[in-house]
């Protein structure tokens, strides 16, 4: 009962950090842009967000893993999300602004590798996949019927609702987070100088140069590198091509763009966690990341804009993939190992330096020789992904205890 009750609580903890987090996308740029900041001031703004978060990965990963209260972990990035909110409504001017982008890229890193932390200690490993499933299930439907009603502040209040809305959402996430019980790790004593360090689990804890060397963590980051290389400037790219074309209606096709592969992560993710577990990490991962060539070669050929919509489901697909695999491969590398959370801030630091290059290459290469041929750079970077994962990528399934029944005992 307790259990059953725990991971109710934790669906709804995805649904509501997805809400919070989903006021800190494009609303941000909308509101700057209506308070007289230039393009190139919000462009400025929203880096030093990016290039927060990517410095905050590790940090706050390895923060993470030695915080034995993982709760608090996730409390604490949730009331910090809420004050960058606070921040951003209170005053449209740099200081503010500054502030709550850096709080929010620190904040949002610890709080993904808190809330997997989370899962894991309420799942068995064996579980793992399913429950990391359900949970981008959850996220996503909280994106995609947040963004229409944040749009709708937006429209018919003001932009500065949106960020009000934002500290509202995350109050419930905290009524969530409350509701989750689990048994802490036991206290590991302090370990003798000279004498190699323990997990809570009683494990030797691997030393971070021990981590770096592991194979299967290095070929997964490059992987990632060239996913989100192919994936970030993509939906940009198509939209910034079709907008000059439109009418008024530009707007609702670039959100349905957004919120209809949220609707496809929602019904996929759970089968992705289950074929995970049953077929492997390599087979889900090639079908994920074969989406992206796909979707490259066809943003090049469309010419009308109505057609976007359909391609871009296949977003959905690579998302699911994407959004499962990277917590469960992170478990497999090192979860047992005392660096689970550092590992997926490790993964997450590839992720913004994909991204990263992808919006300024592509950008490039538009400029320089045409949006189709930057599209098929966008292709040739997913079908690298493809062949990395096909070719070098190593199984990582059976390096941890799929035949792990118990589940940890939960306390009232």
């Amino acid at each position: 009962m307790v259990i059953a009750r725990s991971l109710r609580a934790l669906d709804w903890l995805n649904f509501f950090v997805a809400n919070v987090q989903t006021g800190f996308g494009p609303f941000i740029a909308s509101y700057l842009a209506a308070n007289k900041w230039t393009q190139g001031e919000i462009g400025l703004m929203l880096s030093v967000g990016t290039i927060s978060a990517m410095a905050s990965q590790l940090p706050a990963g390895a923060l993470v893993d030695a915080m034995r209260n993982k709760k608090f972990a996730a409390l604490s990035a949730i009331v910090a999300i809420i004050v960058s909110a606070l921040l951003l409504a209170a005053s449209p001017t740099f200081v503010p602004v500054f502030a709550a982008e850096v709080l929010h890229g620190f904040a949002s890193c610890m709080l993904v590798p808190a809330m997997a932390a989370i899962s894991l200690a309420l799942v068995s490993r064996a579980d793992l996949g399913d429950r990391l499933g359900r949970n981008a299930r959850w996220a996503s439907i909280g994106s995609a019927l947040t963004a229409a009603l944040m749009g709708a502040f937006g429209e018919y209040l003001s932009l500065r609702s949106v960020f009000f809305l934002t500290a509202a959402l995350a109050l419930p996430a905290v009524v969530a987070l409350r509701m989750i019980h689990y048994d802490a790790p036991p206290v590991v004593p302090r370990t003798p100088p000279g004498k190699p360090k323990l997990t809570p689990e009683g494990e030797e804890r691997e030393s971070l140069r021990d981590l770096l060397k592991d194979r299967r963590l290095l070929i997964f980051a490059a992987c990632v590198v060239l996913f989100h290389l192919s994936n970030a400037a993509m939906l940009n790219l198509a939209a910034g091509e079709v907008t000059a074309h439109m009418g008024d209606n530009v707007q609702l096709v670039i959100a349905a763009c957004i919120i209809v592969p949220q609707f496809i992560v929602a019904a996929l993710s759970p089968w992705v966690g289950r074929q995970a577990q049953n077929w492997g990490r390599r087979p889900v991962l090639i079908i994920g990341f074969c989406a992206l060539p796909i979707r490259a070669i066809l943003f090049a050929g469309v010419s009308s804009p109505y057609l976007l919509v359909p391609v871009q489901m296949l977003d959905g697909i690579s998302a699911a993939v994407f959004g499962v695999m990277l917590p469960l491969i992170a478990a497999d590398v090192a979860g047992g190992r005392g660096h689970y959370n550092l590992t997926i801030g490790f993964f997450g630091l590839a992720a913004g330096v994909g991204a990263t290059l992808s919006t300024a290459a592509a950008g490039f290469a538009a400029d320089r020789f045409g949006t189709a041929m930057s599209f098929f750079g966008l292709a040739a970077a997913g079908a690298l992904a493809v062949a990395l994962v096909w070719l070098a990528m190593p199984e990582t399934r059976g390096t941890q205890a799929v035949n792990e029944d118990e589940k940890p005992p939960v306390k009232a």
